[in-house]
């Protein structure tokens, strides 16, 4: 038996990188797990993966920062499901926008909307499937983004920050109710958001985004979206049965240190991690 047997798992911007990998581990550890997010036909190739592999999803088109939608969607669940266990508010988008002068309104809210509405609503539609299921686990994909801050990306920031607050704030709604709330915090993740917002690893620019973070980080290397999966299978299953409104941070050692000085410039730290 699985870690999650038996359980209903949503996953939101569950077709690529963490949401993906997050639903296919869930899968794995036994959920039927309802992929969601904004093309359905994005989820098609996982869903069959899944399926296939005699595991049970399913894929919906749901936009996070559409209440209606998301109402339909909750009511679709009770009616086929009955119930949910857990719930993965993972969707988000994220771009640089300039200094706070510069910055569009529109970007700022565009982003806002999505990351921190988005987990709101999904959060407010579905928490009471769990209230009459009389236990559930959250998690939210906040980012080290919402703890420490990046040049000329405040909105992220803002939204990433109200998220891991929002989790606190539901975990201490709902713990005597049974349900627990936790947000994870990944560092710099290889995902196609990555290739989007800093070139693919096949571009000049991707290339030198890589080396430089590369260097960053004390372990030396980007994550990839399956340690983040892993992570947040922790936090949804009984193995964190007394973690509630807590985030944490799995940034390979990136925001361990003030100041990442000599770990830069010394290349003789660099080789003996080459």
């Amino acid at each position: 038996m699985g870690k999650l047997a038996n359980q209903i798992a949503v996953v939101t911007g569950g077709a690529t990188g963490i949401g993906r990998a997050t639903a296919a581990l869930f899968a794995k550890e036994g959920a039927t797990v309802l992929v969601a997010d904004i093309k359905k036909e994005d989820m098609t190739d996982l869903v069959n993966d899944i399926t296939s592999g005699g595991g049970s999803a399913e894929a919906f088109e749901v936009d996070v920062t559409d209440d209606k939608n998301i109402q339909r969607f909750a009511d679709h669940i009770k009616e086929t499901y009955g119930k949910i266990d857990v719930l993965f508010n993972n969707a988000g988008i994220d771009q640089e926008g300039g200094k706070v002068h510069e910055y569009p309104v529109e970007l700022f809210d565009s982003i806002q909307k999505t990351d921190l509405r988005g987990t709101f609503l999904m959060s407010k539609f579905l928490i009471p499937l769990m209230l009459e299921n009389g236990k559930g686990a959250i998690v939210n994909n906040a980012s080290m983004s919402g703890s420490f801050a990046d040049l000329d990306r405040s909105g992220y920031n803002a939204a990433k920050g109200g998220i891991i607050n929002f989790t606190k704030a539901t975990a201490i709604d709902y713990g005597r109710q049974g349900i627990r709330a936790n947000s994870v915090s990944p560092g710099t993740i290889e995902t196609p958001l990555i290739d989007e917002l800093a070139g693919s690893e096949e571009e000049d620019q991707g290339k030198e985004f890589r080396e430089s973070n590369k260097w960053l980080a004390p372990l030396g290397r980007l994550g990839v979206p399956e340690e983040i999966a892993k992570t947040v299978l922790f936090l949804v299953s009984d193995d964190s049965s007394y973690i509630t409104g807590q985030d944490l941070i799995v940034d390979g050692g990136l925001t361990a240190y003030t100041w990442p000085g000599k770990m830069v410039m010394d290349n003789s730290w660099k080789e003996t991690t080459e």
